[in-house]
């Protein structure tokens, strides 16, 4: 009997470390391949616009009258998560990060939330209000004007956190906004945004992660993420 509850309570130490043990962080791009990606309800990725050169997972500028290779979007799907990357614009580019992505939804466009990628000194869309310029929750929530945005050319750090319901916008090591989902806040800011007439734009879903094809130059690298559990309480 005692050698039984020896074992025993060592089952339950080892679980109890194995909990307690930080949640692996793994990457979404390898530098070299593709793998892990598809296009936009596609089942395979574009055979051009997308290419992997110098550790970069680049979108080329389409050129006038062309045809891209339209967003990719991770093969898995996330609920709440820690995603890191580094990202840099060409002059006058335009792109975006977007999560929460369901290819459920109607149209050849993904309607999902967006951390905006953009050159804001240059691109006339930044131009139209800060929540259209980089690392704003796209036409809904603006980002700070005194935002640690290096200029088009540069490498910036973006991060984008998913808890359950509380979302975060970090740039260059810097949280820049912060909402919740489906509060009565983010419904006000949908009200006023492009996103007002799209049911469930707003809600918590599970979802793909997604890199914009707008046409300009864009490049990603050390894309990776550390999944977390779902916070205490909180509606699956």
């Amino acid at each position: 009997m005692r050698r039984q509850l020896f074992g025993l309570a060592m089952l339950v130490f080892a679980g109890a470390t194995l909990a307690g043990q930080p949640l692996r962080e793994r990457p979404l791009f390898d530098g070299k391949t593709t793998n892990g990606w598809r296009g936009f309800k596609k089942p395979a990725f574009p055979e051009h616009g997308w290419v992997v050169q110098d550790g970069w997972l680049e979108h080329l500028a389409t050129p006038k009258g062309g045809q891209g290779g339209g967003d990719i979007i991770t093969v898995d799907t996330f609920d709440n998560f820690d995603l890191q990357f580094e990202w840099k614009v060409a002059p006058g580019a335009n792109s975006g990060v977007k999560y929460l992505v369901s290819e459920d939804r109607k149209g050849n466009s993904a309607v999902a939330h967006e951390y905006q990628v953009i050159d804001d000194e240059r691109h006339e869309d930044a131009k139209i209000g800060p929540q259209r310029a980089t690392a704003a929750l796209y036409d809904a929530i603006a980002a700070p004007a005194n935002k640690p945005l290096k200029p088009a050319g540069e490498i910036n750090s973006g991060r984008i956190v998913v808890n359950g319901k509380h979302v975060e916008h970090w740039l260059n090591g810097v949280k820049v906004i912060e909402y919740e989902l489906e509060s009565p806040a983010l419904m006000a800011a949908k009200a006023k945004s492009k996103f007002k007439d799209e049911p469930g734009w707003g809600t918590k879903i599970r979802g793909h992660i997604l890199l914009q094809d707008h046409g300009d130059q864009v490049a990603f690298r050390n894309i990776r993420i550390r999944e977390l559990p779902a916070p205490a309480g909180t509606r699956q």
